[in-house]
C-alpha cells in the first residue's frame, strides 16, 4: 500500500513539475525543449531527483539545469499549490541524456 501511495505522489509530482516548467517559468535561460523524463522521490518525501531532458545546445542544457536549481524555492511553492503533501521535498535537477543516447545508438544501428 505504501508503494502505491508513493507511486501516486510521484506521478502527481512529475505532472505538476512538468506543468510548472512548461507554463510558469518564463526565463530565456530555460530551453523550450526541456521536459521532465523521470522523478524519484525518497520514501520519507524529503528528497526528489528530477531528471530533465533538454534537446538543445550544450550551453542551453547547462543553463536550463542551473536556472531550475536556482528557482527551486519558487518551484516547490508552486508544487505545494498544485498537490497536497505534508512535506515538500528538496529537489535536485539532473540532466537526463538517455533520449539523446538512444537516438545516437539508433543512428549507429541504421548505418551498421
Amino acid at each position: 500500500m505504501a508503494k502505491d501511495r508513493l507511486s501516486g505522489i510521484t506521478t502527481e509530482f512529475k505532472r505538476a513539475l512538468s506543468e510548472i516548467i512548461r507554463l510558469e517559468i518564463d526565463d530565456p535561460r530555460v530551453s523550450e525543449m526541456a521536459s521532465v523524463t523521470h522523478v524519484d522521490l525518497s520514501k520519507d518525501l524529503k528528497y526528489a531527483k528530477a531528471y530533465i531532458s533538454v534537446y538543445d545546445t550544450e550551453k542551453k542544457k547547462k543553463s536550463t539545469i542551473e536556472t531550475l536549481t536556482h528557482a527551486e524555492h519558487f518551484i516547490k511553492n508552486e508544487i505545494g499549490r498544485r498537490i497536497r503533501i505534508r512535506r515538500l521535498p528538496q529537489i535536485k535537477f539532473i540532466l537526463d541524456g538517455s533520449i539523446e543516447y538512444s537516438n545516437k545508438i539508433s543512428e549507429i544501428l541504421k548505418k551498421g
